[in-house]
């Protein structure tokens, strides 16, 4: 959840850490804070609850002198967001520091025994126990920071990505990770420590990315890699395909509104090189090893959380109206608390835009266990999730700042209809000329897709008619409902207004009591095998005083003539809906946010990468 950034070398460390911590701060923006080294002024520690512009105006006058320093924007989980339990974190005696991201589970414990041994705390966090523990083994055994770090671990259960500093060593930073994410860039005389490489593509390509378990001795000129075990492990330098205009708004008012626009381009991306409509063919390079077994599985397990949840469902229809093969959607953190059923037998994809979501990568190792082969859905280059899995796919949408997720979405739907696809050739379930119709088809989406942007200004309009609603439901039918449950997230994510997605037809089991002159009813109706179905819904919804607002296929005239509101989208393959039918619920999610004076790039008690429990 929460970002952290670390220097060492020969560069004002100040500036590095407070521009990569605004790279950083969609992963946590509730507070943050500095610590610097430098020979004469020994460790200090500037922290403020808020922002990270709230942070540099409270240290506008303070001395920033130093090469060597960390940082750490916050998303809180133990403690209140404030200024004392603001990151860094200090020891007893304020020699030694530490950021945190990361939950450790038997805090309470060890808390209560250092507390005996005359501890006493600032905070109300975990990561402050860490510190104290750090403490109370450098100064009881006689240790180096590395040495106490690295035996204070072997004490600790729980996630964490940590950077420590000591004022006794100021030309050192110790870092290490378990189930968080960390990566090391490697430069001239210089490394850069951060959460994700988005702070650190400005000055190096390469970079390393710690394994669990792993602890790196940084100086600005030496790197040292060990595992808890104390045994030296020989990193892999690989180079970053990310660019810097990516992390950028690129003249947009938000990333949201960004990612909106770039989604043309990421699904093309994510289909580049890897399908042949002409041959009917899709090239999926990190599936072929397992073709032969894909061929006769019993069953496909999908597991993920959120959006990537309601990509899920979309893989479902597909897969099983394709491929033939039975697919179980699951939430990952319900999944890893059963004793599921699993057998050799069984695939089990997992779906993950940042590659580090904690109760995926817990069910993926529940999943290896019991022997099933484990597929990975990802956009994060060198994240955990595709270390972990046995094969799968990048979607390649390129970073994704904005918290509510757009063009992730999109790429997810499109990677899993390319192994809808692919499975159902593997499979034989899908003829040559099907194929062809569908690749020939699914090629045209990005243009599609760009010609649904072009309803911007209509979307807008009716954003201002129910920027002032408290509930919104959303319904549809087939691929349509995933569609109405990834449309009523965005709208309650960015906008705080409630809002509940349902299959259509569950309507009069229970929402249809809901429904009077206040509350719009966004209605997924293209023409497709269900429309008549949904004409229906829609006349039970105005026979209630509801107002609805529905996406339709471009030129319908029976569903206008019912709803107060329609959006139109081009015509398409019913397999393809979620790709287009989405866009528009994205713009009016961002608009009635917009509208409402949300922040829509950074949504109250959200961060973008769910690296904790």
């Amino acid at each position: 959840m929460c970002g952290i950034v670390g220097y060492i070398g020969h560069r004002p460390a100040w500036d590095i850490i407070v521009k990569g911590l605004k790279r950083l701060e969609y992963r946590g923006y509730d507070s943050a804070g500095i610590a610097l080294i430098n020979q004469e002024k020994g460790l200090r520690t500037y922290k403020k609850a808020g922002k990270v512009s709230d942070l540099e105006a409270f240290a506008a006058d303070v001395d920033k002198a130093g090469s060597i320093g960390m940082g750490h924007t916050r998303w809180a989980t133990h403690g209140a967001p404030s200024d004392r339990n603001s990151h860094p974190h200090s020891s007893g005696d304020r020699r030694l520091s530490i950021i945190h991201n990361g939950i450790i589970e038997n805090y309470a414990i060890l808390k209560e025994a250092l507390q005996a041994k005359g501890h006493e705390f600032r905070s109300d966090t975990d990561t402050e126990v860490l510190i104290h523990l750090i403490e109370e083994i450098q100064a009881s055994e006689k240790l180096d920071l590395f040495e106490s770090v690295r035996i204070a671990l072997k004490e600790v259960v729980g996630a964490y990505a940590i950077v420590v500093m000591s004022e006794d060593e100021p030309d050192v930073l110790v870092a290490a990770r378990k189930a968080s994410p960390m990566v090391i860039g490697v430069g001239d005389g210089e490394y850069f420590i951060a959460s994700d490489a988005s702070p650190i593509i400005e000055y190096t390509k390469n970079v390393i990315y710690l394994k669990d378990n792993q602890i790196a001795y940084v100086k600005k000129d030496e790197l040292v890699i060990k595992g808890t075990d104390n045994i030296v492990d020989t990193p892999y330098i690989q180079e970053l395909e990310l660019k810097l205009e990516m992390l950028e708004k690129g003249g947009f008012d938000s990333f949201m509104l960004k990612e909106i626009y770039e989604q043309p381009r990421s699904i093309r991306d994510c289909m580049r090189g890897r399908i042949y409509p002409k041959e009917g063919k899709i090239q999926l390079g990190g599936l072929n090893e397992y073709a032969d077994k894909l061929k006769n599985i019993d069953r496909i397990i999908i597991i993920a959380c959120g959006t990537s949840w309601h990509a899920g469902l979309v893989a479902e229809y597909l897969i099983e109206e394709y491929a033939r093969v039975p697919v179980e959607v699951e939430y990952a953190s319900e999944f890893r608390y059963r004793n599921p059923i699993i057998t050799e037998k069984d695939v089990v994809i997992a779906i993950s835009q940042s590659g580090e979501t904690a109760d995926t990568l817990a069910a993926i190792e529940l999943a290896k266990e019991k022997g099933a082969t484990i597929l990975g859905v990802c956009n994060v280059v060198g994240s955990s999730i595709p270390r972990s899995t046995h094969a799968g796919a990048y979607t390649h949408a390129g970073p994704e700042i904005g918290v509510a997720s757009t063009k992730a979405f999109t790429a997810q739907v499109t990677v899993l209809t390319l192994i809808s696809l692919f499975l159902a050739e593997k499979r034989g379930t899908l003829g040559q000329t099907q194929r062809v119709q569908l690749l020939t088809e699914l090629e045209e989406i990005p243009a599609l897709v760009e010609k649904c942007l072009e309803a911007n200004e209509h979307i807008l309009s009716i954003a201002e008619k129910f920027k002032d609603a408290t509930n919104c439901l959303f319904l549809g039918r087939g691929t349509g409902f995933p569609v109405a449950l990834e449309g009523a997230l965005k709208l309650k994510e960015i906008s705080y207004i409630h809002a509940e997605g349902y299959p259509a037809a569950e309507m009069k089991h229970g929402p249809i009591a809901l429904i009077d002159e206040e509350m719009p009813v966004v209605v997924i109706a293209p023409q497709n095998s269900s429309y008549e179905k949904v004409i229906s819904n829609i006349q039970e919804v105005k026979a209630r005083k509801g107002q609805v607002i529905a996406i339709v296929t471009e030129g319908d005239k029976e569903v206008k003539k019912m709803a107060d509101y329609t959006i139109e989208i081009p015509a398409a393959n019913e397999a393809f809906l979620p790709l287009i039918a989405t866009i528009p619920l994205q713009l009016l999610s961002y608009h009635i946010a917009v509208l409402r004076g949300c922040n829509v790039d950074q949504p109250r008690n959200l961060a973008k990468s769910v690296t904790v429990e």
